[in-house]
């Protein structure tokens, strides 16, 4: 035995269920209800993005290099080849100070060419820091054209809606 009005709570809310998936159910608050609107077109809509991009610039420089030579052992060298060469000139006490004298300015001499050193060019690596900007190409939104029961609108969207769209419909009284 079925109760009366079960049956027709049933039926009640199976009629609802089937209006509102046709899409002719309205909001009370807004009027609105939802409808499917076949898409004519969806154009991509391209975009640039800018990116500053740092990065390190490296390049060859040439330099000149001095290299200091040994003072200690120019001045030592430079003594003893001045008094060998002083005492081979003179006899006596003239042999010793011609030694002597030879192995002062030989030390002079060793000391000023050792303090010289040798210069030379060389090439040094510099690197410093440079920005450059990255530019890419994206897809921003889609131009839409699509036909409702009849009109045809056109919208920007962010998603590429395929080939139907689902659509709000407000009603509302004119003035």
């Amino acid at each position: 035995m079925t109760k009366p009005w079960l049956s027709a709570l049933v039926l009640a809310v199976m009629a609802t269920g089937a209006y509102a998936q046709d899409g002719r159910y309205a909001n009370a608050d807004d009027n609105a209800h939802y409808g499917w609107a076949d898409v004519l077109r969806a154009d991509p809509v391209q975009g640039v993005t800018r990116t500053e991009v740092p990065r390190q610039e490296c390049y060859e420089q040439p330099v000149v290099r001095r290299e200091g030579g040994n003072n200690t052992a120019g001045t030592v060298l430079g003594a003893v080849i001045g008094g060998v060469l002083g005492n081979t000139v003179g006899k006596g006490d003239g042999r010793k100070a011609a030694t002597v004298a030879g192995a002062v300015a030989g030390g002079a001499v060793g000391n000023r060419v050792s303090s010289r050193g040798g210069e030379y060019e060389t090439t040094q690596t510099q690197c410093r820091e440079v920005s450059s900007i990255s530019e890419q190409r994206r897809i921003i939104g889609y131009d839409v054209e699509y036909r409702y029961r009849g009109e045809v609108y056109v919208r920007r969207l962010s998603y590429d809606p395929g080939e139907r769209l689902r659509v709000r419909v407000r009603v509302d009284p004119a003035d």
